[in-house]
């Protein structure tokens, strides 16, 4: 078993470049821990991003495997909660940060990391999910505690990207009227086709001058970029609604005065997926697998292999994917 060779894609440090490469690897590369998983399928998130060009504050040490995500089988497994053919799915916690990731064919884990695939829900569906849906389903399960349907307008920003689109499909599953925000004109037909039901450019939500409120518009929001947007989005919310945030691609800051949250009851909740807890996890997936999937899941992602990644890296950085990228790792 630990001379098995597999593949995976392995980012390395040379002369402070770091250079990515689909290499070889053995079972006694892998780190310690419970559970031994044969990867079906993964997907390509920002982070995974940030470690492959070296962001020391996603990964510390090189050579590694990126891959925030894995969905597979398990191979063997020293915990007896666990049993050899579960099917399993891994998000957050530290994998492909500091511990090899999804972007190997193979990984080894602690079990606590390890939930079982519901039975409604295919590999392949919890991958086009992967972290990127996981987080779509937080932001949208903190909404539902506090804002109804018929409550008003829901406003999505970076509508485009993974956790912006898995977020739109959901709240059009559930019923909820999506504004959509995207600096990406010719994306509107796809936003479309996500349920949103007004789309809004980016420019509308990016300047309000130092006002410290604006006109109440929406029920609640969800943004994934931080920075101005997600400043106007809170000014711009109507008493007692329920604003999410997961993202600093636009800024880490935020320049707000407490009117909104005194004055109008809002709510703002920061959404972490890495370490959700466990009961609340398992309890989300079954929400995914069952009455919050999309019935265009299928449709949100295009798939990839190993040695495709690095185009699609390329343009995830440059802000140009759209939706979900899934990653199939089933080729020999």
């Amino acid at each position: 078993m630990h001379t098995k060779v597999f593949k995976a894609l392995v980012v390395e440090e040379k002369d402070q470049v770091y250079v990515r490469a689909i290499k070889n690897r053995t079972m006694d590369q892998l780190p310690d821990g419970d559970l031994l998983i044969r990867v079906a399928y993964s997907s390509l998130n920002y982070k995974d991003v940030l470690s492959a060009i070296g962001n020391k504050g996603v990964t510390q040490k090189y050579p590694h495997t990126p891959g925030i995500d894995a969905a597979g089988t398990v191979v063997h497994s020293d915990d007896s909660e666990f049993n050899k053919g579960d099917t399993v799915i891994v998000t957050g916690y530290d994998l492909g940060m500091n511990t090899n990731g999804g972007f190997g064919q193979y990984i080894r884990v602690p079990s606590a990391w390890a939930v079982k695939l519901p039975t409604e829900l295919t590999l392949k569906e919890a991958m086009i999910y992967g972290t990127a849906g996981f987080t779509a389903g937080i932001s949208v399960a903190k909404l539902c505690e506090r804002v109804s349907p018929d409550a008003g307008e829901i406003v999505v920003s970076g509508a485009t990207g993974g956790v912006g689109s898995m977020s739109i499909a959901i709240l059009a599953k559930l019923g909820y009227r999506v504004v959509a925000v995207t600096g990406k004109p010719a994306d509107y037909p796809f936003l479309r086709q996500l349920g949103a039901l007004r789309i809004l450019p980016r420019e509308a939500l990016q300047d309000s001058g130092r006002r410290p409120l604006l006109k109440a518009q929406w029920a609640g929001g969800i943004d994934t970029v931080g920075g101005p947007i997600l400043e106007n989005i809170i000014k711009s919310t109507s008493p007692l609604g329920v604003v999410t945030c997961c993202g600093n691609v636009a800024s880490a800051d935020l320049n707000l005065t407490v009117y909104p949250f005194i004055l109008r009851g809002v709510s703002l909740v920061g959404i972490d997926s890495q370490n959700y807890p466990m009961p609340s996890r398992i309890d989300l997936w079954q929400k995914l697998a069952n009455k919050w999937k999309p019935e265009m899941l299928e449709e949100l992602y295009v798939e990839k292999t190993l040695e495709e990644l690095d185009d699609c890296m390329t343009r995830m950085l440059a802000g140009k994917s759209k939706g979900r990228i899934l990653v199939n790792l089933q080729q020999e």
